[in-house]
């Protein structure tokens, strides 16, 4: 039965037990409920780039790091962006996920509704081609939520990134609790929730166990749960982070297909500087999806040949496309 009731105590034991255990209790779950053995494929699309104007540390696109290199661009057309989505089609995606580098959408004006009505549109185009639609704009409010749901929008990606207690080190321009009221919002409009976090911050165990304890005890739970590991920028406050093990996104996996066994887990950013051998450990622990393509947003992706050869060395199936 999924649980609801997790507590960060009971998370912290599941990241900090013996690896060999952990690894054996999570694919137990994993056989259990994604029998398919299937892993998806899906594509990234910067839609809006740089010159947000929140401050999370790790991101290039912020406004507020002027060293990163990005610089700002106006919203892509909808005939480009769906351009991007055919090709993510043919090379064998089955979501497209487009990003913008907005606090949250414009509105109130002809110039920013017409923005969000391109967004609409680029949703219609990416679902009449019969792939998932997948959009991160930062915080939308019950209105943008239902238009987005009537456009055929798949599932709204904002992740929460970090625990509640270590969230104020991260970001500043906005609260978890804004975070959060985007996520009911999402849900109130039926449309599905990817959601997930990042590790490497410099947060403790602790913190990646009360993350993953604020999405299990959702109802309903994530449908996605992407699991990033930093990618240090140059020019951002946390550019000179240590790399983590990778043993450690590999723990993540695991405790999130164990407290979520219905989710998809998202073997997210950070991929690029895994070994082989280290995804592969991923994909036992329970990670069934991958993002595709060799750009995730500004940083840069594995090769698409290496995941395709990948994914068919370990005997598993990529999810078909409609």
């Amino acid at each position: 039965m999924t649980r609801h009731n997790w507590t960060t105590v009971e998370i912290q034991t599941l990241l900090e037990k013996p690896l060999f255990e952990l690894l054996y209790e999570a694919h137990a779950v994993h056989r259990a409920h994604q029998p398919e053995n299937s892993i998806q494929l899906a594509s990234l699309l910067s839609i809006k780039t740089g010159g947000c104007p929140e401050d999370c540390k790790y991101c290039p696109q912020s406004a507020h790091f002027k060293e990163t290199g990005v610089e700002k661009e106006p919203l892509l057309s909808v005939d480009t962006v769906l351009k991007e989505a055919a090709l993510a089609k043919a090379n064998g995606a089955s979501r497209f996920c487009m990003g913008a580098s907005w606090r949250q959408p414009p509105e109130g004006t002809h110039k920013a509704d017409a923005q969000f009505q391109s967004v609409l549109e680029m949703v219609k185009g990416v679902r009449q081609m019969g792939m998932e639609a997948c959009v991160t704009l930062g915080m939308i409010n019950e209105n943008q939520a239902e238009q987005l749901k009537e456009a055929g929008l798949t599932a709204y990606n904002h992740n929460l990134d970090t625990s509640p207690e270590y969230y104020a080190d991260i970001i500043t321009t906005r609260t978890y609790q804004d975070r959060l009221n985007t996520i009911q919002n999402v849900r109130k409009a039926g449309v599905e929730v990817c959601c997930g976090g990042i590790i490497g911050m410099g947060e403790s165990v602790i913190d990646r166990a009360a993350m993953l304890a604020v999405l299990a005890n959702m109802t309903p739970q994530p449908e996605s749960v992407p699991i990033n590991a930093l990618v240090p920028v140059s020019g951002t406050p946390l550019g000179n982070v240590q790399k983590i093990d990778a043993l450690e996104l590999v723990r993540m996996c695991a405790a999130a297909r164990i407290t979520m066994p219905k989710t998809r887990v998202r073997l997210s950013a950070g991929r690029l500087e895994l070994s082989r051998e280290a995804q592969i450990l991923c994909f036992f622990a329970g990670a069934n999806s991958i993002f595709y393509g060799e750009k995730l947003l500004t940083t840069g992706n594995n090769e698409t040949q290496a995941d395709l050869a990948m994914i068919a060395a370990i005997g598993a199936k990529v999810m078909e496309v409609a």
